[in-house]
């Protein structure tokens, strides 16, 4: 049988922080979720899961690990209900002081597109069908 995809893990350097700009995304998270140590996870309808974890957290089983530098490899992608969406969590998480990388725009591939950095600098696309 092959292998089905799950989860998406990511490590953060701040959970409480990490919890706080994914839950203006969209994402849901109990609310005791930042005392529960370094580990949380979110699923949606379709079974996928994205799961935190804190630096502390990876280095109990790896305790050589170091966060590598340099440009982004991966981003997490966020549909919005409408392009009118994607404008106004780009702006409520930028007017909270959250790192814009490229403002909403109207994509070539049919979508507009934004794109942000969560707390830890992980690329996050908000994105919907114009």
């Amino acid at each position: 049988m092959p292998a089905k995809f799950d989860a998406v893990g990511v490590v953060v350097d701040d959970l409480a922080k990490t919890l706080e700009f994914y839950r203006k995304v969209g994402l849901e998270f109990p609310p005791e979720s930042e005392s529960e140590g370094g580990h949380v996870e979110a699923g949606n309808t379709d079974g996928v899961r994205i799961m935190f974890d804190t630096v502390e957290e990876i280095q109990k089983f790896a305790p050589d690990w170091k966060a590598s530098s340099g440009s982004a490899r991966f981003s997490l992608a966020f549909l919005c209900a409408s392009p009118a969406e994607v404008d106004s969590i780009y702006a409520e998480l930028t007017g909270l002081g959250y790192h814009g990388e490229k403002e909403p725009w109207d994509a070539f591939w049919g979508q507009r597109y934004a794109i942000l950095h969560d707390p830890s600098g992980n690329e996050v696309d908000l994105f919907a069908a114009l």
